[in-house]
């Protein structure tokens, strides 16, 4: 056989492994890595969609928690991992999107060495505060800050991370100061405590202390209000434009993995999402569902990168390497 046909006959065996990979897969556990700790964030949503996997392909989905390292020790085991769709990585925005804009030695590249598969959920940030802050809106809350330049403080888990972030995009376009009180634990005990003026959490943290009266709730930071809370209207409706920036979460194969089973993956994901059962248990947590093409999450991923690094640049954020 010549060169020529040998060639040949490689690239139509790939092309035609390539739709049988789908038709087989998977044929034994899948591992859905989650770079964050079990119980909140990612993990429920993780966990719900890993299940309903199973239940659609006839194989377990198991949720392994490989924390540590801000989520980079996760998302890099999936980078490095074999590209055969038996590795996967459900994570929020911070490692994917923000991380490579404070950390000078990150050993992967989201857009180089990710196959994203769908954007998953979108969810909200409420601007909630300690009720003894005398502030019942946001336009209040800004002319609190106004009127004591750095005396309102606000809490977050850290510097860089997105809670940190839209606080600080809060500062620059209302043009008001603020203390920042980055934590690593307690941020929630101290924020109902009063030790912490103000934060921006994650709906499903902070509806509970919102429903007893532990916290205030002033803001959303979505374009449209949470079916869960239609209650607390968005920083747009109160006049205070450039706010609207959620957190989110994704799934992603390692870069390589066959075509095919990308799109078996999101077809599957997003039919999951569609569930009624899905659907509800996701938006009672705030996040709304969305179930993107891959093609539509790699665009969003690339806004996303560029966005986040003006904010990291706009907020002066830094970290220990």
């Amino acid at each position: 056989m010549s060169p020529f046909a040998q060639v040949a006959a490689l690239l139509l065996a790939a092309l035609i492994s390539l739709p049988l990979a789908a038709q087989t897969y998977p044929t034994r556990t899948v591992t859905i890595v989650n770079p964050y700790a079990p119980g909140g964030g990612v993990d429920p949503v993780a966990r719900l969609l890993a299940t309903k996997l199973g239940e659609r392909l006839g194989q377990q989905f198991i949720v392994e928690n490989k924390m540590g390292a801000a989520g980079m020790l996760g998302a890099d085991a999936v980078a490095k991992a074999r590209p055969d769709g038996y590795t996967l990585l459900m994570s929020a925005s911070n490692d994917v999107a923000i991380n490579q804009h404070l950390y000078k030695n990150m050993r992967y590249n989201a857009e180089r060495d990710f196959a994203p598969i769908t954007q998953l959920v979108q969810l909200p940030m409420v601007l909630v505060v300690h009720p003894k802050v005398p502030a019942r809106s946001l336009g209040e809350f800004i002319e609190l800050a106004r009127s004591k330049p750095g005396g309102l403080t606000y809490a977050s888990p850290g510097n860089g991370t997105l809670q940190h972030l839209i606080a600080a995009r809060l500062q620059s376009v209302a043009g008001i100061q603020m203390l920042h009180v980055p934590y690593k634990e307690r941020l929630v005990v101290d924020l109902i405590g009063g030790q912490v003026d103000a934060a921006f959490l994650g709906a499903p943290v902070v509806a509970p202390f919102v429903k007893d009266g532990r916290l205030r709730a002033l803001a959303v930071t979505s374009s449209q209000r949470m079916s869960s809370a239609p209650e607390i209207p968005t920083t747009a409706e109160q006049g205070v434009a450039g706010m609207e920036v959620t957190q989110w979460f994704g799934a992603y194969a390692p870069a390589g993995t066959p075509d095919a089973i990308v799109r078996l993956l999101q077809r599957e994901l997003a039919a999951a999402l569609a569930l009624p059962d899905v659907r509800s248990s996701l938006e009672a947590q705030g996040a709304q569902p969305v179930g993107s093409t891959p093609e539509a999450f790699s665009k969003f991923l690339k806004s996303e990168i560029e966005r986040f690094g003006a904010m990291v640049r706009q907020s002066g954020a830094t970290v220990e390497q």
